[in-house]
């Protein structure tokens, strides 16, 4: 009898050990957060300046790497597209690389991102190394024609200067003008209109008696960049203030219309400390 009691009491114990177990095992796993490749993916819509774009496009590479879930649409369209098109919800940010007119502002949040230099250019060519600014202004409103109206700064150089400009409504060509003081009516007759900064770019690189102006992190060695009141167009002058043709780079969006989140997060991130050394490389960080 007492064995059987013993044999009893042993199954006993073994089946309570093996219902605790059995307790701890059917407790549901906890669940990892949401790793960002998992979580709703969204696309963000930003548009407007051209000049603005090869930043944009920088920030959108090295945030993409690390949010799969998130892409970004860049459309280079001109600032004044960038303006309208954020205050009707057509971009979800806009690109402006003017500062904003009153009546501009009223349904926009403005985000200044960076301050770029706006640099002259020359044909490779071309041997003026240095204008002031009232040279550069003579050139763009037709008071000076030729090169060697210019005396000693032209270095030898003759023959009549092809003005080439933006197009009406760029955010570059507004800044240039109210920097150096004239107006659209005032630009020299003739002058050479151009979409976007690459195609300004283009042309002064294929005309050796040209003169144009492009965002300063757009320059390479297809053109020649002019010197201003002898300071050269670069990132540490620009920063000085010793270079003078200088803008600010604004990022818009729609006020009264909160954002979406992933929208939100690519902004602020934009705005924070992690993206001010892309911004460094060509520009000015605001930060």
């Amino acid at each position: 009898m007492k064995k059987i009691m013993s044999v009893l009491l042993a199954l006993m114990l073994i089946a309570s050990f093996a219902f605790a177990g059995g307790g701890r095992d059917s407790q549901p796993a906890a669940q990892p957060a949401a790793q960002p490749s998992q979580q709703a993916s969204h696309t963000i819509s930003v548009g407007g300046s051209t000049s603005v774009t090869p930043l944009m496009e920088l920030f959108q590479a090295e945030y993409e790497k690390a949010h799969s879930n998130v892409r970004i649409t860049i459309s280079g369209t001109g600032s004044g597209d960038g303006i309208t098109g954020a205050a009707a919800g057509t971009y979800e940010i806009g690109m402006s690389s003017r500062e904003l007119r009153p009546a501009e502002m009223a349904d926009l949040d403005v985000h200044v991102v960076a301050i770029d230099g706006i640099a002259l250019i020359l044909n490779s060519s071309n041997p003026v190394s240095s204008l002031t600014l009232d040279q550069i202004k003579s050139i763009y409103t037709g008071a000076v024609t030729r090169w060697d109206q210019l005396g000693a700064a032209a270095n030898g150089k003759t023959g009549g200067i092809a003005v080439v400009s933006r197009e009406p409504g760029s955010g570059t060509r507004g800044a240039f003008q109210e920097i150096l003081g004239f107006t659209d009516a005032e630009l020299v007759r003739g002058a050479i209109e151009f979409d976007g900064t690459g195609a300004v770019r283009s042309a002064v690189s294929g005309n050796a008696d040209a003169i144009g102006y492009i965002s300063l992190g757009s320059l390479d060695s297809s053109v020649k960049p002019l010197n201003v009141e002898g300071v050269i167009p670069n990132v540490a002058n620009v920063k000085a203030g010793t270079y003078k043709i200088q803008r600010p780079f604004i990022l818009m969006t729609r006020s009264g219309t909160p954002l979406h989140a992933s929208t939100q997060a690519f902004l602020n991130w934009v705005m924070g400390s992690q993206a001010q050394p892309i911004v460094n490389t060509s520009w000015i960080s605001v930060n």
